[in-house]
């Protein structure tokens, strides 16, 4: 399973708001109900985040192993 908990974690470490996100750098609102539902999210949306962000990967998303 995918978590996209990292993602919030690094969203209040670099101050930075899904508000932000929305109306300074375009990133669609649909895409942040993507995540908060833990759905999928393009590379492409994963590699803008990153670089919004100045962040890897993993500070976005992180995989979860089923039991």
């Amino acid at each position: 399973m995918i978590s996209y908990k990292p993602f919030y974690d690094t969203l209040f470490h670099k101050g930075v708001t899904e508000y932000e996100l929305i109306f300074k750098h375009g990133l669609s609102a649909n895409t942040l109900y993507r995540m908060k539902k833990g759905e999928a999210i393009t590379t492409k949306t994963l590699d803008t985040l990153c670089f919004i962000l100045d962040c890897d990967v993993s500070d976005i998303l992180e995989h979860i192993k089923s039991t």
